[in-house]
């Protein structure tokens, strides 16, 4: 596990820089760097995610956040193979890193064992049911499991952080029961309470340094069904021991949500971040740069979408043409091919984006809610493709038609894609513009996405700021802001005005 003074400086240790830009993780002894190493999307079949981080490690960034449900474990298997690299070639020390991982998620392979223990008739006790493919859990028996299979793949006799991954999950599913609030939240505490128990023992075992909670539901309103009070946190905490290893909490802070600074709902009026601060708490931000508003995700980030948009015509133009494409397909091919009726079927169901596409391309929330759209297509075509291509393999003019297909699908999706990009640009260019305006000290900022990132990480009470670098480049963009130096502190009129921010209109 990484030492209290993880911070030294690579003359200290003959391995790897100091931490960048290094703070104190709030009362636990550990130095940290301004912004981590965000796990969420890594895959270890990705080389340039294993580089990524590689280069984030060597270069100062010295906390890892990661989760048992980040690609199915494959997020901590990367992590613990990087790891296990850099201490083998006398690069890095292990105690030079802040390991985070989190559970309380069941999906994938969770999902599956989870029914597998059903109907055997030992489900995992207290579990919570939320939606197809999707459970969530935090009792004891469950994260013991949980906390064993971690360390297994991340290789680690012993994890510095171990987070409750969004418990909320629980009231939101009581919501939607007809429980009634008080009740929930009791049990919801209550639950909580039962947690912070198995952690405690699991800090007196060794295998965890301190605990903590990571809930997208700390800034909100403290009336809103799925609010978790950091304050009942605390006296849970308290009540089990002074000596507690309750130490760390994560919550989403960005331009466009901002209730960490503004939301007065802990006792006395005070803001959840500025109680972590007086509690000696450590704080981790996520989503710095991907904000959940009123329609949907917003991208903190320009796109480069320099071109010009292409006009409704010419997007539906495209659409039609790709629709021709797939009519003379199922219509002159696919009966061709002698397929079972099964198979013809499918084949035709995903060779059908076209329609899918005229009927809702332009009622989409926006650009990332065109991403998520056009992952489902694509994904469609490129099974549909990969299955016809070993059919017509001896085809000719079968995959010239599948060919011309492709080129046809491609021309329309760039075009959608670019209508959204460029309207997700004007948006976040206007953004940018208010928001630099607001302090003297995020004035200089060098694009959005870096002005999301000094806007986090100079929030006073915050310790590191989470962000995905899943490249080599937006590690060193990272690094380049983290050079600047930003003075730390309330900026309360700032966060005000963001707060006030409407970016609907663009």
């Amino acid at each position: 596990m990484a030492s209290q003074d993880a911070g030294r400086t690579a003359q200290d240790n003959g391995a790897g820089r100091g931490p960048a830009g290094a703070r104190r993780l709030g009362s636990t002894g550990l130095t940290v760097s301004q912004a981590g190493f965000g796990g969420y999307r890594v895959d270890p079949q990705m080389e340039e995610h294993c580089l990524a981080l590689r280069h984030a490690l060597l270069s100062g960034i010295n906390l890892i956040d990661t989760s048992s449900n980040y690609g199915d474990g494959g997020s901590e298997t990367l992590v613990g193979r990087v790891l296990a690299e850099l201490e083998g070639e006398g690069a890095l020390a292990r105690d030079r890193v802040v390991v985070v991982t989190k559970g309380g998620y069941i999906q994938g392979s969770n999902y599956v064992e989870s029914q597998e223990r059903k109907n055997q008739g030992s489900p995992w006790p207290e579990l919570v049911e939320y939606a197809s493919g999707l459970e969530h859990c935090i009792h004891p028996d469950f994260l013991a499991a949980q906390l064993s299979a971690s360390l297994a793949r991340l290789g680690l006799a012993s994890l510095d952080i171990y987070l409750l991954h969004n418990p909320e999950y629980y009231l939101g599913w009581a919501a939607k029961a007809c429980v009634p609030l008080d009740q929930a939240r009791r049990e919801y505490y209550r639950r909580l309470h039962e947690a912070f128990l198995h952690l405690e023992k699991e800090a007196e075992a060794g295998r965890i340094s301190f605990y903590g909670v990571s809930s997208n539901t700390f800034p909100a309103p403290a009336n809103y069904d799925e609010f978790t009070s950091l304050d009942q946190l605390w006296r849970i905490a308290e009540s089990i021991s002074p000596r507690h290893h309750f130490r760390v909490i994560q919550m989403p802070l960005n331009l466009l949500e901002t209730g960490a600074v503004t939301q007065a709902n802990q006792p006395d009026g005070r803001s959840v971040l500025s109680l972590a601060g007086e509690l000696g708490l450590g704080v981790l931000i996520n989503r710095p740069l991907n904000a959940l508003g009123p329609q949907g995700l917003f991208r903190l980030a320009l796109n480069g979408a320099e071109a010009r948009p292409p006009s409704q015509t010419e997007v539906q133009d495209a659409l039609q043409e790709l629709l021709k494409s797939e009519d003379a397909l199922k219509l002159s091919l696919l009966p061709n091919l002698h397929l079972v009726e099964q198979e013809q079927r499918q084949l035709a169901e995903y060779l059908s984006a076209a329609g899918l596409l005229l009927r809702s391309w332009r009622d989409l929330a926006g650009l990332e809610h065109w991403r998520q759209m056009e992952q489902y297509v694509t994904a469609r075509l490129n099974a549909a493709f990969a299955f016809l291509a070993r059919r017509l393999s001896q085809s000719p003019e079968g995959l010239a038609a599948l060919d011309a297909h492709l080129m046809k699908a491609k021309t329309a999706l760039e075009r959608v894609l670019l209508v959204y990009a460029c309207q997700a640009d004007e948006k976040a260019g206007a953004l940018f513009q208010r928001a630099r305006g607001l302090d003297p000290h995020w004035r200089d900022a060098a694009g959005l996405s870096r002005l999301a990132l000094r806007a986090a990480r100079s929030a006073e009470g915050v310790s590191c700021v989470l962000v995905g670098m899943r490249r080599p480049e937006y590690v060193d963009d990272v690094l380049a802001e983290l050079a600047e130096d930003v003075p730390q502190g309330p900026y309360a009129g700032a966060w005000r005005e963001l707060a006030r921010l409407d970016i609907s209109g663009g």
